[in-house]
């Protein structure tokens, strides 16, 4: 199976392109402007969408998730990346101004309570906010769940995953001197930010184009260079969050306060075979969470394009749909 014909089969389980019905920029302070849209019903269910990365942002087909018939969908794009203003931008970007974001999106809205759906970056964001506001969350949906452990991070980027794919590992590491190659984030956030316009761009590109490469099954099928403007802004905001420990301020924050929201129902959709978010962090995550439900979905990755994770999150709010 060739990755195109992946992708036809994961837009199989998807609802029909739908367009939003309300498109806003919100001052979010700070100099940051944050690009927000709504689709589906207006009066529905609410659901916010977040996003991957840091830095990923919003994409059509994720609207497509959810009934439009039943749920009002928020999406946005978190400071620095998509829509939103300035571009890249990494002042007064921190974890906890995401935080304080949502809580603006949602106040702005007028929304009481919503279901968080969020992958990767987007979960480790989702559970953060129902930590710091677990009355303002009725469900969490999540994917390829990353904790912002250390742990995480030196498998992805101290050769863990380059363990299986050794020819791309190389590619990555190619751009760093062998004696910068024991911290690769801390050696990339130096030349990301270094003020020469062509460095940086070259090495933006080197880091999305690892993650990239790896967030599919079909890996050898997804190099390629990207649109220089996303690669900028995804490989400088993940940088600067990774080189911060994803500024939670403690290694294992996530676990250590999984208390505050252990009421809240969860289902957890995991690829079995995620290189970028391997299966242990979903695993750990659910242990002993009685509301926690995992899904482990076979020969899967790590994009939420995967047919089988579009299939299994689908299915997931479908399942959350009122009676």
């Amino acid at each position: 199976m060739d990755q195109r014909s992946g992708q036809k089969r994961a837009v199989e389980y998807l609802y029909p392109p739908i367009d939003p019905y309300d498109q806003r920029v919100i001052e979010v302070g700070d100099g940051h402007r944050v690009y927000v849209e709504q689709c589906g019903r207006p009066d529905g269910v609410p659901v916010l969408v977040l996003h991957g990365g840091p830095g990923g942002g919003c994409s059509p087909a994720m609207r497509r998730y959810f009934d439009p018939s039943v749920y009002r969908v928020v999406l946005f794009d978190q400071r620095g990346c998509g829509r939103s203003r300035p571009h890249a931008s990494i002042e007064a970007n921190t974890t906890w101004h995401l935080i304080d974001d949502i809580e603006r999106i949602r106040t702005d809205l007028g929304i009481d309570r919503f279901i968080l759906f969020g992958g990767s970056w987007g979960a480790t964001l989702a559970l953060t906010y129902a930590i710091r506001h677990p009355d303002r969350v009725t469900q969490l949906v999540l994917r390829g769940v990353f904790l912002g452990t250390g742990a995480e991070l030196r498998w992805f980027y101290g050769g863990g995953a380059g363990a299986f794919y050794p020819e791309l590992w190389q590619r990555f590491i190619a751009q760093i001197p062998e004696d910068e190659r024991s911290d690769l984030i801390a050696a990339y956030e130096r030349r990301l930010f270094s003020g020469d316009v062509m460095a940086e761009a070259r090495h933006a590109r080197a880091w999305a184009n690892w993650e990239n490469a790896l967030a599919s099954v079909q890996a050898d099928l997804m190099l390629g260079d990207g649109p220089a403007e996303y690669a900028r802004a995804f490989a400088r905001l993940e940088c600067h969050y990774f080189a911060n420990g994803c500024f939670l301020g403690e290694d294992g924050w996530i676990l250590k306060n999984r208390h505050k929201i252990e009421h809240l129902p969860a289902t957890i959709v995991q690829g079995r075979l995620d290189m970028i978010c391997p299966p242990v962090s979903s695993s750990r995550l659910a242990s002993g969470w009685a509301g926690a439900r995992l899904w482990m979905v076979p020969m899967a990755g790590h994009a939420l394009s995967e047919p089988g994770i579009s299939e299994a999150l689908v299915r997931a709010m479908n399942e959350l749909r009122p009676s």
